[in-house]
């Protein structure tokens, strides 16, 4: 068995490429394979544990009245995982805002993602030193930012010259709900018109919030790419050997010169869109244990407990890990020095604008006589 079919709302069977099947077994398939070892699978479950540890430890923080909002990435960490270990450290990465297992695995510290939900700065990090997009908020704005930065290397000569270490190219990272937003759109018409190194990653949780996925298109994502020229392929979004091995491939030739790839993970969302959101009112208690039995964590862990490659101390090793990164989340999110409001003026240009800067006078001013009638 080299595809599964699953079906979605309103689907009927759509052939998805696997490698790992939910029970732990590696099965083969013509045209991509995981070409790793058991030593990268593990580092594939460490990754992924301490992805889901950090989600649940945000979660408890909003809870508790510590972050504004957190959207939860729970049951996404094999498409995240598997895409962003397939990346070289010269690819950049544009991510929406669910993106956790991307982001902390390009080297980002977990704590850079609450500060923005914690509203104490707006979540940036050095994003050359990782070659990292800051989270995209406003639905499908990555489309065109990531275009415009694949046509960019492209023209700075870092694709297509067949040096490993050199040629580049970009992952643009983006929902199912996203998939129907202009600048998703306009960005595959750029990227295909010039033929830029850019893989369009797709994790199709099948809801944009609370609209499933068939309320906004009558064909399986991936299919799309046709109408735009160039490649389109859906992957088991919960199988993070198969998604390294299909994103290996469309990096491999993005990098080489041969232009975008579309890529649709199929996966699930198990938590709420939002901390926010009440997923018990638009979906099914048995849908969600249908997705439960095709955990990506679980089907890996079998995997290594049944080749062998994995025993009870590496397991509890990792969850320790994870908790102590947890801990540290904790006590660092809750000391986050507040920012006053006339700082954030800072954060909105490089140069401020003459607007701008009268909106500040007129700011500190107000604040200034209220200290006088003290």
């Amino acid at each position: 068995m080299s595809d599964v079919r699953e079906s979605g709302p309103g689907e009927t069977g759509i052939e998805s490429v696997q490698l790992l099947t939910p029970e732990g077994e590696r099965v083969e398939h013509p045209d991509y394979a995981f070409t790793g070892d058991d030593e990268m699978i593990r580092g594939f479950y460490a990754q992924m544990a301490l992805v889901r540890r950090v989600d649940a430890e945000a979660i408890a923080l909003q809870r508790q009245g510590e972050l504004g909002l957190w959207p939860s990435s729970l049951g996404q960490e094999g498409a995240q995982i598997g895409a962003a270990f397939a990346m070289r450290p010269q690819d950049y990465a544009f991510p929406t805002y669910r993106e956790h297992g991307v982001t902390i695995t390009r080297g980002i510290d977990p704590l850079r993602l609450l500060t923005m939900f914690r509203g104490v700065d707006t979540g940036s990090w050095d994003i050359v030193e990782h070659n990292t997009y800051m989270y995209s908020i406003i639905i499908g704005t990555q489309g065109v930012q990531a275009t415009g930065y694949g046509m960019g290397l492209e023209r700075d000569g870092l694709v297509g010259s067949g040096d490993p270490e050199r040629d580049a190219a970009v992952v643009c990272f983006f929902g199912d709900g996203a998939s129907s937003q202009g600048d998703i759109n306009e960005g595959l018409i750029f990227a295909a018109s010039f033929n830029a190194p850019v893989v369009f990653f797709c994790s199709n949780n099948q809801w944009a919030i609370s609209e499933p996925s068939e309320r906004q298109s009558r064909t399986p994502l991936y299919r799309r790419a046709a109408g735009f020229g160039f490649p389109g392929v859906r992957v088991d979004g919960n199988d993070a050997l198969a998604v390294h091995a299909v994103t290996t491939a469309a990096l491999d030739r993005a990098r080489s010169g041969n232009g975008p790839t579309f890529i649709e993970a199929y996966t699930y969302r198990m938590g709420a869109h939002t901390t926010s959101d009440d997923p018990t009112k638009y979906r099914l208690a048995d849908e969600l244990e249908h997705w439960r039995a095709r955990d990506p964590l679980s089907r890996v862990r079998t995997y290594l407990e049944r080749v062998g490659a994995a025993d009870a101390a590496f397991f509890d090793a990792v969850d320790a890990d994870a908790d102590a990164v947890a801990t540290r989340l904790r006590r660092e999110c809750l000391t986050l020095p507040v920012p006053t409001l006339a700082e954030t003026f800072g954060w909105v240009y490089a140069d401020p604008s003459a607007e701008l800067t009268e909106q500040l006078a007129r700011h500190e001013a107000y604040v200034a006589s209220f200290e006088e009638a003290r």
